[in-house]
């Protein structure tokens, strides 16, 4: 329905530049860009800071030494979700259109998103986290989809989170609306890795560090070949693999880098093509 929605509604604009960002920090260290939500006090989502969103990642995605994404707050809220200012009848289309633009730009660009949660993920903010594809989060982090609560449901948490999590604690968390812990989202597979606050930053940096120091684009045709099999069945998600691994894979300069290190007993060098 989304899809729909907005394709019918959907306008072409012009990509903002980073320097133009009123609600996103951008900056790029080494071979990862940052992307920092940066709305005080709660990082509610409104249509600027969606569109900005999502075009802080398109312009990450296009740089070639980029390797990752790392998505965080400046706040103490990780992002309380959707300005409810901007939820009328009159800008529903547009706040969708938006929405959907953010987080198709996280599902699809080829760059790794680590999502980076201290503090309350809420509504569109626990949907954000659900998107990256690794979250790494602390004790002060909880996550909850209260949108049955106001008469609505969250479309695209209910799109993912049976992925997941599995249809019966998909139905638990957007039918009840409940909060659940750091502790619990760890349990359920909703983030990778729950460390005390003192140490988050050493975790993020340890994490950079393992994921920068492979081949970008065979990061990326890795992260293809997990995502784009979503959906499939076994045997169609194991030939769009095995496509990937053989038609592009195997076209990179890296991979046959890499065969040659590992007979030659010494570390890659990549190049990065």
């Amino acid at each position: 329905m989304i899809e729909s929605v907005t394709d019918d509604y959907s306008t072409k604009r012009a990509r903002q530049a980073p320097d133009e960002f009123k609600h996103i920090k951008y900056k790029v260290e080494g071979n990862v860009a940052r992307l920092t939500l940066s709305r005080p006090e709660h990082n509610l989502l409104n249509e600027a800071m969606l569109r900005e969103l999502s075009d802080g990642v398109s312009v990450a995605g296009d740089r070639e030494d980029v390797k990752l994404i790392v998505l965080d707050s400046a706040c103490k809220v990780f992002c309380g979700g959707i300005d409810i200012g901007e939820y009328t009848s009159q800008r529903v289309f547009q706040m969708l259109d938006a929405f959907h633009a953010a987080f198709a730009g996280m599902l699809e660009v080829g760059k790794p998103v680590i999502c980076v949660v201290n503090g309350p993920a809420i509504g569109g903010g626990a949907e954000l986290a659900a998107f990256g594809d690794f979250v790494i989060a602390t004790p002060k982090a909880r996550f909850a989809q209260p949108e049955i609560s106001i008469g609505v449901f969250p479309p695209l948490a209910s799109t993912i989170l049976p992925f997941l999590v599995g249809p019966k604690v998909a139905l638990e968390l957007v039918l009840t609306g409940e909060p659940v812990t750091a502790e619990r989202a760890l349990e359920l597979g909703l983030i990778n890795r729950l460390v005390p606050e003192t140490q988050l930053q050493a975790a993020v940096s340890d994490l950079i560090h393992r994921i920068g120091s492979h081949s970008g684009p065979v990061l990326t045709m890795a992260k293809k070949a997990i995502l784009g099999g979503m959906g499939m069945s076994l045997k169609d998600g194991l030939k769009n693999s095995m496509n990937i691994f053989l038609n592009e894979l195997y076209r990179l300069e890296d991979s046959q880098e890499g065969l040659r290190a590992l007979v030659e007993k010494r570390k890659p060098t990549w190049k990065n093509r």
